[in-house]
């Protein structure tokens, strides 16, 4: 069995990971987050042309009615567009009745179908933003409980600790690479948010069974044995999953290019946080816990 010094190696990656969170609350309150339709409003569309259309000269076009984002979906020989537009200084409805006008107007020789029309105002966009991170917040919440009474006090605040930095960090990535942050990448947060806690209650059941078998054994050496003897299944699990979202980012197209992106970096920090995080959370409050005489 290998044996490496993971409890050494703590406090340079804790130090790493606390650099990283406060860089993204920076980030956060000075460059803010890309939100999609989903969370600030708009009209979104679904155009599909019958003839091979140009998307640079689509979107000129479309400049003047504040578009924001102009996506092909499928296969280029499908002539498929997506298209997103938003602002306070128009109703919705008459925005997306402009633009079909100009798409009218424009390509009168090129038959198309508007496939779909979402509207969102800005007022429900606002809502929904609030309550996406209501059900992250009450996800972790119920995670904390349900460790506290299945574990003991001292793995709780661990494992919530990692999944906060796991979120914040990922949005961090959002905030750097501009990428849309809509409902889909919630959807995203949430799976990272079980898969995360799951890999660390295996690493945790780990803990109490060697503390149960070696009572002698200091809690470094429990935990670096914890973490040594769960290495294999966490390495074997983690890369499975990491193949499957990778495969999906690569090929699995632009509409959902975005939620793997979420899931690829937030797999890569779910198996960092369990052993740097959530774990040396857990020798913090045995150290804080009061000694019994």
């Amino acid at each position: 069995m290998r044996n490496i010094d993971f409890v050494k190696l703590f406090k340079y990656f804790s130090l790493l990971s606390l650099a990283l969170v406060i860089g993204t609350i920076v980030l956060f309150f000075t460059k803010g987050l890309n939100y999609g339709v989903d969370f600030r409003g708009g009209v979104e569309m679904q155009v599909k042309f019958e003839k091979t259309i140009d998307a640079s000269v689509l979107r000129n076009q479309l400049d003047d009615l504040y578009l924001s984002q102009l996506q092909s979906i499928g296969e280029a020989s499908q002539n498929e567009f997506l298209l997103k537009l938003d602002t306070d200084n128009m109703d919705l409805n008459v925005l997306s009745a402009k633009v079909e006008d100009v798409l009218k107007q424009n390509y009168a020789d090129n038959k198309f179908e508007i496939l779909k029309t979402d509207i969102v105002g800005p007022k429900a966009g606002e809502e929904l933003r609030t309550s996406a991170f209501k059900a992250i917040a009450w996800a972790i919440i119920a995670i904390m409980i349900y460790l506290a009474l299945r574990f003991d006090y001292k793995f709780a605040p661990g494992a919530v600790v990692a999944l906060i930095h796991d979120i914040a960090i990922i949005i961090g990535v959002f905030i750097i690479t501009e990428k849309e942050f809509s409902l889909q990448i919630v959807a995203a947060l949430l799976a990272i948010i079980g898969y995360s806690v799951n890999d660390t209650v295996v690493i945790y059941d780990r803990v109490r069974e060697v503390e149960q078998e070696h009572p002698g054994l200091s809690t470094f050496e429990v935990i670096n044995r914890s973490i040594n003897e769960t290495m294999a299944r966490t390495i074997n699990t983690s890369l499975t999953t990491l193949g499957v979202s990778v495969v999906m980012l690569v090929w699995g197209g632009p509409v959902i290019h975005d939620f793997f992106f979420a899931m690829t970096v937030g797999l890569i920090l779910g198996v960092y946080s369990t052993i740097f995080i959530a774990v040396p959370m857990t020798v913090l409050f045995e150290k804080l816990k009061p000694k019994t005489a």
